[in-house]
C-alpha cells in the first residue's frame, strides 16, 4: 500500500498542554511538543505509523520548511518538497485537560503561478505506483478554489484514485471532477449544503447531496457521535467508545489514513477509520496512532443508521452562505481547518 499525500499549506505545529486557558494570564505549560502539521502531512504520518509507505508532496520555504521536511523524514516519510519563496507557516495549539483545544493558525506563504504549477507537476511525478492520492487541507494564498479540481482531473486522467479533504469553495469546485471519496466533518457538511445538521439523518441527507454533485463516496466525521460512510451501496454508521479525549488535532486525518490503508471502500475501511480516529484523540498533540494504539474490537458498525439520533455537537447554522451549486450538479431535497 502506497499513499501519496498533497498538502498545499503545511505547517510546523507546536502544542502546549495547560491546566486551564485563562485570557490575559501567564500560563505555564505542563507539556509541549512540535509536530509536522497540515492535514495531508498528518495523513502521511498516520500511514507511516501504521507501517505503510507514503510520499508527501508539499511546498517548503525557509527554515520552518527545512525543519518540517526533517521531521517528516524522521518518521519514515518520503518527502517530495517543492521549493517556494515564502516561509512555511507555524501554528500554535493550546490543549486543556478536558480536551478543549484552542488553535492559532498562520496564513502561510502566497504561492506564485509558477509555484502552483510546480506543485501540480510534483503530484504527477510522485504518484507513480501510488494506490491513493490524498489531497488535504486549505489552499494557501495564490491558489484559486479550482486548484483542487484541476489536481483531481489530472490524477483521474492518470488512472489514480483521489481522496479529498477540504471545505468551502475548494470542495464544491472539485466535486464536478468526481473525487473517489471526500471527507468532511459535520460543520463542513452543513457549510456545503447550506442548512443546519442536528441529527445523524441530516448528515446522511447532506452526504447524499454531495454525492449527487459528484462525490463517489462521502466519509463524514461526526465528532463524538462516530463516522458515516455514504456511497453507492448506501449508508453505514460506525462508532467506538473513547475513555478520555486528550487532543483532537489530526484525528480526522488519522481516520482518513485508516480508511485508505484498509482499501478505501466498504465496511472494513469504515471500521479502520473509526478505530484510527478513536485512538488519535487519546494521544497528545497531533501524535498519530500506531497499531498498538488501536482497539478495532471496540468498533461498532451498523447498516441500520440511527437517522433520528441527535448529534452531540449539532451545527445549528452553517458558518457561511451556501455556495453555488457545482456545474452539472442536481441537488436532492433535504439532501470543512485548518
Amino acid at each position: 500500500m502506497i499513499v501519496l499525500t498533497v498538502t498545499p499549506n503545511p505547517s510546523l505545529d507546536r502544542t502546549y498542554e495547560v491546566p486551564a486557558l485563562e485570557r490575559g494570564a501567564v500560563l505555564r505549560a505542563t507539556a509541549d511538543r512540535v509536530d509536522p502539521g497540515g492535514k495531508g502531512v498528518n495523513v502521511s504520518r498516520a500511514v507511516a505509523a501504521a507501517g505503510h509507505r507514503t510520499r508527501a508532496v508539499l511546498p517548503l520555504g525557509g527554515p520552518a520548511g527545512a525543519a518540517l521536511a526533517g521531521l517528516l523524514r524522521a518518521e519514515g516519510i518520503d518527502v517530495a518538497g517543492v521549493p517556494v519563496a515564502g516561509q512555511t507557516r507555524s501554528n500554535i495549539a493550546v490543549a486543556e485537560p478536558d480536551g478543549t483545544l484552542t488553535k492559532i493558525n498562520a496564513a502561510g506563504p502566497e504561492l506564485t503561478p509558477e509555484e502552483s504549477e510546480a506543485l501540480l507537476t510534483a503530484v504527477g511525478e510522485g504518484s507513480a505506483g501510488a494506490d491513493w492520492i490524498a489531497c488535504c487541507g486549505s489552499l494557501p494564498r495564490g491558489l484559486a478554489p479550482e486548484w483542487y479540481a484541476e489536481l483531481v482531473a489530472r490524477a483521474h486522467r492518470a488512472g489514480a484514485r483521489i481522496a479529498l479533504d477540504t471545505s468551502g469553495p475548494s470542495l464544491t469546485a472539485a466535486l464536478r471532477e468526481r473525487p473517489d471519496v471526500v471527507k468532511p466533518n459535520a460543520e463542513e457538511l452543513a457549510q456545503a449544503v447550506g442548512r443546519p445538521l442536528t441529527t445523524v439523518g441530516d448528515a446522511v441527507e447532506a452526504a447524499e447531496e454531495l454525492r449527487s454533485w459528484g462525490a463517489r463516496a462521502v466519509l463524514a466525521s461526526l465528532g463524538a457521535d462516530g463516522q458515516l460512510l455514504v456511497d453507492a451501496d448506501g449508508a453505514r454508521f460506525g462508532s467506538a467508545p473513547v475513555a478520555a479525549v486528550r487532543s483532537n488535532v489530526g484525528a480526522g486525518d488519522a481516520s482518513l489514513a485508516g480508511f485508505l490503508t484498509a482499501g478505501g471502500s466498504g465496511a472494513p475501511a469504515l471500521a479502520a477509520a473509526v478505530a484510527h480516529g478513536a485512538a488519535a484523540v487519546q494521544l497528545p498533540g497531533s501524535l498519530m496512532p500506531t497499531p498498538a494504539d488501536l482497539a478495532p474490537e471496540r468498533v461498532v458498525l451498523s447498516a441500520e443508521v440511527p437517522l433520528g439520533r441527535p448529534l452531540t455537537e449539532p451545527v445549528p447554522d452553517p458558518p457561511a452562505p451556501r455556495p453555488h451549486r457545482p456545474p452539472g450538479g442536481t441537488a436532492r431535497k433535504g439532501a470543512r481547518d485548518e
